[in-house]
């Protein structure tokens, strides 16, 4: 019995299901594939990480022997993507099934049920056991709930770890302590960089080719210093606990001017395509705490972030989609602005955020939600488009992740099924928690007049707006009781402005 067996860009570990069912007169295909019907701009770092990474994974497969069928961008561009390359292996040699880890996207694993039905061949889709949970878990523990609170299934995983715990208990007396890790750094802080390694032959290579193939895509190509394989992961991520994880709780949320990542791991990128396994960098951030390395503060929001957070993500998207992806429930319409491919904007802090997207396909989670995620949800931005940018510009985007932290997280465009209440600030928390307004046109504290702040004239417009929908959630009680305080004049000057403003996009 032959298998023909999928494995994926954002699937190379030799511990992925699929591989573990490899057996002689099998054949394993990757393929490098550009799929010609999503619209998506992705970065060019984006592309050569995920490009290199495969190619240096398909490497150490056939150093063991393994049968492999690697198709390269170069020789893919006959095929219409994945499902196509799929087909004629299909057509060219006789297979009893075909064997795929779970992919991370609704529409693949649907199309691999049809391709199975197409062929009159077994399909089998196995759970991806590189998360700590499956979506049946979730979507067991989603039953009955009126909310979805993050918080009540991170603990659910703590224990289902073991991680921080004494016993039942959670370590510290505490299974949160985000409170702590709210603090402001000063410009000049000396901050060691992030673990770097020079391209070699490989890399350079595939450097080449995305130039050549995606001359027109987002974002600088090079430098390029990304780890493409596990070892060099493990050494982002040693290097990380080494240097950074101590300060990272207490300046997780803190930004500063021409400062990418501060004391952030930059890993999500390696957890995501399979080059780090989320549970052993949980236990090794955990052994820092133990060792005295690192304060409690700092590894509960680490690992809050990968057991809690991103299991949870993937729960939702797979418990609401395929309905999820269209969902808009503020309506916003207005189409994306220019200044979120190129940064030209006199707002200091989209423009820092989208130079450092732009630089390193990165930007760190506040940056994310508080800053590109703020304005668009706050200007009305085409949800579609808002997703599409966040999916392509960040080089640990995968839809399963990028859709709700965007579309729910960001946008509120999914009603509260995500975040309780919209994400939403003046620019008087962005200057709290950053320097990026010292060096800005405008002024946070001033709603209207020339030098209002965009961020802070379009919340309380947005909460105008929107008061028919939200001024019920008991979360934003505050700060409508705040509107109501205006009186009819400012509420139309606040109206003017914005309207003026968002012409201009």
């Amino acid at each position: 019995m032959s298998s023909l067996i999928i494995v994926l860009g954002d699937q190379l570990s030799k511990d992925v299901a699929a591989l573990k069912e490899y057996k002689d007169g099998d054949l394993v295909l990757m393929a490098e594939v550009k799929e010609k019907h999503q619209a998506v701009n992705h970065h060019k770092k984006k592309l050569a990480f995920i490009y290199s990474a495969m190619r240096h994974f398909a490497e150490d497969l056939t150093a063991e022997d393994v049968n492999l069928s690697y198709i390269r961008l170069e020789d893919s561009t006959e095929y219409d993507g994945i499902i196509d390359i799929i087909c004629s292996h299909l057509d060219e040699s006789e297979f009893d099934e075909l064997v795929i880890t779970e992919p991370g996207e609704y529409w693949l694993a649907d199309a691999i049920e049809e391709t199975g039905v197409q062929y009159n061949i077994e399909i089998r889709i196995l759970p991806d056991s590189r998360f700590i949970s499956t979506t049946e878990e979730f979507s067991d523990w989603a039953e009955d709930r009126k909310e979805l609170v993050m918080e009540y299934w991170y603990r659910l995983m703590r224990k289902k770890t073991g991680l921080l715990m004494e016993g039942k208990d959670p370590i510290g007396g505490k299974w949160n302590f985000d409170k702590q890790n709210r603090k402001t750094l000063k410009p000049g802080e000396k901050i060691k960089a992030p673990r770097k390694f020079r391209p070699d032959e490989t890399t350079l290579s595939v450097l080449q080719m995305v130039e050549e193939h995606f001359p027109d895509a987002f974002g600088d190509l090079e430098p390029f210093w990304y780890a493409v394989t596990a070892s060099q992961a493990r050494k982002v991520l040693c290097h990380f606990i080494k240097y950074h994880l101590q300060s990272f709780g207490d300046y997780q949320d803190a930004m500063l001017t021409d400062e990418a990542f501060l004391y952030h791991s930059v890993i999500s990128q390696y957890i995501n395509c399979g080059l780090l396994d989320p549970l052993e960098t949980c236990q090794q951030a955990e052994q820092a705490y133990h060792r005295g390395d690192a304060p409690i503060n700092a590894v509960e929001g680490f690992i809050r972030q990968i057991i809690g957070w991103r299991e949870y993500i993937r729960g939702v998207y797979w418990l609401y989609m395929p309905d999820y992806k269209d969902l808009n429930e503020l309506d916003a319409r207005r189409d994306l602005p220019d200044f979120y491919w190129d940064g030209n904007t006199q707002m200091n802090c989209l423009s820092q955020v989208v130079s450092m997207t732009r630089k390193y396909a990165y930007s760190h989670h506040i940056q994310r939600l508080m800053v590109t995620g703020n304005f668009a949800n706050l200007a009305g931005i085409d949800v579609e488009s808002v997703c599409n940018w966040y999916l392509g510009v960040y080089a640990d985007a995968h839809e399963w992740v990028e859709l709700p932290n965007t579309l729910g997280m960001a946008l509120y465009a999914d009603g509260g099924l995500v975040g309780s209440k919209p994400y939403i600030s003046t620019g008087n928390y962005i200057k709290r928690m950053s320097n990026y307004c010292d060096s800005c046109e405008y002024d946070p504290g001033k709603r209207v007049g020339e030098k209002a702040c965009p961020f802070t004239t379009l919340y309380w417009d947005y909460l105008i707006r929107h008061k028919d929908k939200l001024k019920g959630n008991q979360r934003m009680s505050l700060s409508y009781r705040n509107l109501d305080r205006f009186s009819t004049t400012d509420k139309k000057q606040i109206q003017l402005q914005a309207a003026e403003f968002l012409d201009t996009l």
